[in-house]
């Protein structure tokens, strides 16, 4: 919640936890034809997807800790690079880049997940607090203010959906929001499976009992007993692997957690998975804030027409 925490990265707003040489490897990566990427603004139903599309890939039985799914679906910013070459296919990459940065291929399949801004900026302040040193205020509202002036890690949320939003028709690309994702699972189930390729559509319309194993494998409820720890607990999980797995590139970040501050508790990286959670968070000035925000950055655009039937303020 410091600014201080945070640092651009040819032109990319990075919290410091993230490794320049990493990013940067990320961001030079070239995609395989094979490629298909998860790519979101944090806190967009990221996890859920990736472990979603694993599930589809594996036939119902996704990885069941967390260092298999980051070795399945590895984050490209976190781990580099490396990570991709190394990853076992088919496998699925992960992203938090605006388009204009994103490793592209035409050849390429590219998954993109939206949320709306407010449970976005509540759900993204959750996860940042437990990266926070204790000394630093972590209060709601002073993060509320970073997210709408764009300075929180990845930028700004508004710039993100934009650069994705004027390629949602793209046949590469597969566009839709967690709150269509929540509201009907079996049918996006299927758009997704059916757009990673034919066969795994046509296996999950053949066998409703797949289809239904698939969905129950990727619930909020199996996610959290996964999941719910911390980043920098996962990341010396993935540092501690044997030396046939592991990925040498993140290395650098041992000397770092090794020393690093005590840190506020968080709530698990998996939290609530709710739509409407902003509300117990927002006050009255927060919302006319927000309201403000979206109207400047989309202005000209329909985009906030994904959220039509919210009742968003």
């Amino acid at each position: 919640m410091d600014i201080n925490e945070y640092r651009d990265v040819d032109g990319l707003w990075m919290h410091k936890f993230f490794q320049e040489d990493l990013i940067r490897s990320a961001l030079g990566y070239k995609p395989r034809q094979d490629d298909i990427f998860i790519v979101t603004y944090p806190k967009c139903g990221t996890t859920w997807t990736q472990y979603l599309i694993l599930s589809i890939l594996a036939d119902g039985h996704p990885p069941k800790t967390v260092v298999d799914f980051m070795l399945a679906s590895p984050f490209m910013e976190l781990m580099g690079a490396e990570a991709a070459d190394r990853m076992p296919r088919p496998g699925l990459l992960k992203t938090h880049l605006p388009f204009t940065m994103q490793p592209y291929s035409p050849q390429a399949k590219y998954i993109y997940v939206t949320r709306n801004p407010y449970d976005v900026c509540v759900s993204f302040y959750y996860h940042l607090k437990g990266m926070t040193p204790k000394k630093v205020d972590v209060s709601f509202a002073k993060y509320c203010k970073l997210f709408l002036e764009g300075k929180t890690c990845f930028g700004d949320y508004f710039d993100h959906l934009l650069s994705w939003y004027a390629h949602r028709n793209d046949p590469n690309v597969l566009f839709f929001t967690y709150e269509q994702l929540k509201k009907d699972t079996s049918f996006w189930t299927l758009k997704i499976a059916d757009f990673m390729g034919e066969q795994y559509g046509k296996k999950l319309r053949e066998d409703a009992a797949l289809l239904r194993k698939v969905i129950d494998a990727s619930s909020l409820k199996n996610m959290q007993g996964i999941f719910n720890d911390q980043m920098r607990t996962i990341v010396k999980d993935l540092l501690n692997l044997s030396p046939e797995r592991a990925i040498k590139s993140m290395e650098v970040y041992r000397e770092m957690l090794a020393h690093e501050e005590p840190l506020h508790d968080d709530d698990g990286f998996v939290r609530k998975g709710i739509v409407g959670d902003w509300k117990a968070h927002f006050t009255n000035e927060q919302m006319e804030d927000m309201k403000a925000r979206i109207a400047k950055k989309t202005n000209g655009s329909d985009v906030m027409d994904l959220w039509k039937d919210l009742e968003l303020p």
